[in-house]
């Protein structure tokens, strides 16, 4: 199984994914991991991404989501996976990759951005990651404001896992 946490940045995608492979004892793999240079060099001068550049991202996470899939390994990936068509990439077979959407308020976030160092991803993009949001209606949402254990232990339950 694979399951991708989704969300804005400041969500809290990696901080719950990798508690939630730490107590699967999954293999762990941060979007982050995934973007070219150029991307990150984009984001880190505040310009935000746009679908042309998103696209080697995605078909790089797709082949690695095919490649657990065919080894028969469960995984932890996170991605904002913002739009309805990046979750389509990455849906590879709906019967074994499950999306797990981490729902908070702008608010909320931004103020979690704001306190977050060392991280290319700025708080002043926060607004546009929001303007192009499409929420998942297919995805397992689960209210951010809970501490991220609880998040975990929410997911575990309701995927019986």
């Amino acid at each position: 199984m694979i399951l991708i946490v989704m969300g804005v940045a400041g969500s809290g995608k990696t901080t719950v994914g990798q508690l939630l492979a730490k107590e699967l004892s999954w293999t762990f793999r941060d979007a982050d991991e995934f973007h070219p240079p150029t991307n990150i060099e984009k984001m880190s001068q505040g310009i935000a991404l746009e679908d042309a550049d998103r696209a080697p991202w995605l078909a790089t996470m797709r082949a690695t989501i095919e490649t657990y899939l065919r080894e028969d390994r469960n995984a932890i990936l996170t991605c904002s996976c913002l739009k309805a068509a990046y979750r389509q990439t990455l849906l590879v077979d709906p019967a074994r990759v499950r999306f797990i959407y981490l729902k908070g308020s702008y608010e909320l976030i931004d103020a979690r951005l704001r306190h977050r160092a060392h991280h290319f991803m700025k708080a002043d993009l926060l607004k546009s990651q929001f303007e192009i949001l499409e929420e998942p209606q297919d995805a397992m949402t689960v209210d951010l404001s809970d501490p991220p254990e609880v998040i975990v232990q929410k997911i575990r339950k309701a995927l019986n896992i």
